[in-house]
């Protein structure tokens, strides 16, 4: 039978792997599968065994985890969220480790990761978490490297002639001076490392911290166990007279090395965030409130929707809305990227952190706290940077053989040694053996992907450019293949009325332009199209009363329909007419293909059947597309447009803008099998709209990019956001790719190499040629300073042109 159950306690793979060896272990359990995204677990048993036995099993086990029935309510560790908010100084408790071993998931307390051991580092919402968590490892390493020092001293002192520290007093009494000194840097300072190798091998997660368990591990308990029972040990693993050979100082300066290098680590990662951070400081804390007569100082929390808010000249905005009185130029560099200020009038949006110039205006509070666009780009990029990229899966394969290799190694390192060494040649061997554990460590290789994913997102968001994922920024770099939508794409998405023409119709009661411009702006009341939108500005300009439609239905792709004072109206393109019955003449078809030959385009009105008018909007080109285009057409990149327009206006466009390809009076449907034809055909696509129509499109793509200016809906369907809403965002956003691509494969490139030549020097494979051997410290203090090398590299980013 089968029968499944929640499991609480569970953080990672090694407690999935562990979850499911304890529940085989009970009498009864044939197989146990455990779904970790679920909490839950999956059980063949021969019969009904009860919950009791394997909840009792579970508690022998430790109690780290629980099983209850399903539908008991379980709150884990690995399945709560926490949206960052913009107040400084408050600790979210939201931690995540860096190199991604559960790719996205995040930890309510600070620790290790329970897969790799590394120290979990805070989602950047508090500028001074990631400041304790340094000073806490700085202080541990001033406190080793005060114990340690003198260790060093003393050992090294044996190479002296005439020791002036055996005047004092002997070998074995300074050898007991070393274990005395070492023991608060095995047990305290680097004692986290111990733990961190116990959990790997318990749970069989080997990670770098096994190696470093296991090499000053060894290396300490040989030590001890030399120094209580001398007699134990053969002659060769002993000095002239008579004391075993001692290794403190490499098992101290080992932890010591390691420490400094996550201290380094921990500097190093915090620059990483720097983008965030440079983010967060943009939201002010303060604002000022107007209350009738009266002004306040309030904090940003205390801002209800809604509110009245003064922002002086050279004050940071507050909060998402828009101005009611007044107007001013404001700097919006932090979303846009675009260090030209832009001018604002009552009725415009202004955005959270972006900068008033010299001039004070009244706005209204419309969105608060994590609504507002700074928080929602600080959770995308926070989000963004936590994600993992499909090559890390490269390296997330080599590290999972690694350590157990690097481990075989070391015992043939010893057994050869200590068959063919030069004698004392255990203590070569010995010695070699903690050299290969060492210098081994995959640290590097782990760090490789996520430190450079985590600076080009962050390095994107200070340009305009948002990605929601690392696996859309690698896609990015392969894309030879774009699409485009037309409105708000390759136009400015702010559309105008140009022209109202009616068609002669005796028996029609709404024979002027106004009459009937006030029936397409009551019927497009409803829509959300950027066309829409400009026939109701139109017809409020010019104060027609508009009435509430009843029956509103969007037809995607062709426009909209409803009933207007009892009216059957419809309203859009060629399409939607044909689909109604009621298409133009083809003699007044000819008077709106001249506006269509001139890149403008027309919709056409049906009233109860009959096309009585139609409207002509034109929408410029934007400024920067033609030059954008240009250059990803010099990057290999196809361009091609999908529209839903006719084809006229289409050709217009493509014409102007020297397209590859085009398609005109496409539906939402048709753009998504181009699509997939594209795909097909081995095509890597990516595609640029704004509307609620581009959303399948953007979805189905393998880049989904969307303009910031346009729908939520297109944004939430897309892989990468441009703020600006200009092209020209899609050329450095696959100039960044391509450097974050570049600068990986560089990473992984060092972090290999490193551990190609390493082992076999630590190994001793130069000693017969050269007699050059690699000592325990010399390891350790490479192997730190290889990850930090990563992370260097990883921040040349933040500088590189894109």
């Amino acid at each position: 039978m089968r029968q499944s159950y929640q499991i609480q306690g569970m953080t990672c793979d090694g407690c999935r792997k562990h979850v499911e060896k304890t529940l085989r272990s009970v009498k009864g359990v044939d197989e146990a599968f455990v779904d970790l995204n679920k909490a839950e677990v999956l059980l063949e048993m021969s019969s009904d065994i009860g919950i009791e036995r394997m909840a009792q099993a579970l508690k022998e086990d430790g109690g780290r985890y629980s099983i209850h029935p399903l539908g008991t309510h379980v709150e884990d560790a690995h399945k709560r969220s926490h949206a960052p908010g913009l107040s400084k100084g408050v600790s979210t408790g939201v931690y995540y480790c860096p190199m991604m071993c559960e790719g996205d998931k995040t930890y309510d307390q600070f620790g290790d990761c329970p897969v790799c051991g590394m120290d979990l580092v805070p989602v950047v919402t508090d500028l001074s978490e990631e400041d304790e968590n340094f000073k806490a490892l700085l202080r541990k390493l001033w406190i080793s490297v005060l114990f340690t020092l003198p260790v060093f001293v003393i050992a090294m002192s044996e190479m002296i002639p005439n020791n002036p520290l055996f005047e004092i007093m002997g070998q074995k009494q300074w050898n007991w001076v070393q274990l005395v000194l070492s023991v608060p840097v095995v047990f305290y300072t680097g004692w986290m490392f111990f733990q961190r190798a116990y959990r790997s091998i318990k749970f069989w997660n080997l990670n770098m911290f096994t190696l470093i368990g296991i090499g000053a591990g060894v290396a300490w308990l040989f030590s001890v166990f030399g120094l209580l029972f001398p007699d134990f040990f053969p002659q060769q693993f002993k000095d002239e007279t008579g004391n075993v050979h001692v290794y403190f100082e490499a098992a101290t300066v080992i932890l010591t090395l390691v420490l400094l290098g996550q201290v380094l680590e921990a500097r190093a990662h915090s620059k990483t965030s720097g983008a965030i951070k440079a983010l967060l400081k943009l939201a002010p804390n303060e604002a000022i409130r107007v209350r009738g007569t009266d002004e306040e100082v309030v904090a940003i929390d205390a801002i209800q929707i809604g509110d009245i808010l003064r922002v002086k000249p050279g004050n940071k905005i507050p909060v998402d809305g828009s101005i009611t009185d007044g107007n001013s130029s404001i700097d919006e560099s932090m979303v846009t990227g675009e260090p030209i200020p832009v001018s604002k009038k009552e009725g415009d949006f202004v955005v959270s952190g972006t900068i008033n110039g010299k001039q004070s205006f009244l706005m209204k509070a419309e969105k608060i706290g994590a609504d507002t666009l700074l928080a929602q780009i600080i959770e995308m990029v926070n989000s963004a940077s936590r994600s993992k990229a499909p090559i890390q899966n490269v390296a997330d394969r080599i590290s999972s053989y690694f350590v157990p290799i690097v481990v075989g190694i070391s015992l043939v390192t010893f057994a050869v040694w200590a068959k063919w060494g030069p004698e004392p040649s255990y203590v070569y061997g010995l010695v070699n053996a903690i050299a290969v554990l060492i210098i081994a460590c995959p640290c590097a290789l782990g760090l490789a992907t996520p430190m450079s994913v985590m600076v080009g997102i962050g390095r994107g968001a200070l340009n305009g450019i948002l990605i929601k994922n690392a696996e859309s920024l690698e896609k990015m770099d392969q894309v030879n293949t774009l699409i485009v939508d037309k409105t708000g794409t390759l136009t400015e998405g702010k559309p105008k009325v140009e022209e109202i023409g009616l068609y002669d119709h005796s028996n029609l009661n709404y024979k002027d332009k106004n009459s009937v411009l006030g029936l397409m702006a009551s019927i497009n009341q409803m829509s959300e199209h950027p066309l829409a939108d400009a026939i109701v500005a139109h017809a409020k300009e010019k104060q027609l009363k508009l009435e509430m439609p009843q029956l509103f239905f969007a037809v995607s792709g062709k426009g909209v329909k409803a009933k207007v004072n009892g009216m059957k109206i419809a309203l859009g393109n060629e399409k939607l007419m044909e689909q109604e019955k009621c298409l133009p003449e083809k003699h007044e078809l000819a008077a709106s293909a001249v506006y269509q030959e001139q890149g403008k385009t027309v919709s056409y009105m049906s009233i109860d059947g009959k096309c009585v008018a139609f409207v002509v909007i034109s929408d410029p080109i934007k400024s920067g597309s033609k030059e954008a285009l240009s250059l990803l057409k010099k990057q290999g990149v196809k361009v091609m447009m999908l529209t839903g327009d006719h084809d006229k206006t289409a050709s217009y466009i493509a014409s102007e803008l020297k397209l590859d390809d085009y398609k005109a009076s496409c539906l939402p449907a048709d753009k998504m099998k181009e699509i997939e034809r594209l795909q097909e055909n081995g095509s890597i696509v990516a595609m640029a709209g704004d509307g609620i129509n581009d959303a399948p499109a953007l979805a189905i793509s393998d880049v989904g990019i969307a303009m910031g200016t346009g729908t939520d809906v297109a944004i939430e369907s897309a892989g990468i956001t441009l703020v600006k809403g200009d092209l020209r965002g899609i050329v450095m956003a696959k100039n960044l790719s391509h450097k974050v691509m570049r600068n990986i494969k560089e990473n992984l490139f060092f972090a290999l190499i490193y551990n190609t030549i390493g082992v076999p020097v630590a190994a001793g494979v130069l000693y017969p040629l050269f007699g050059l051997l690699l000592s325990p410290m010399i390891a350790a203090l490479a192997m730190s300073f290889s990850s930090v090398s990563v992370i260097t590299n990883s921040l040349r980013l933040k500088n590189s042109k894109i």
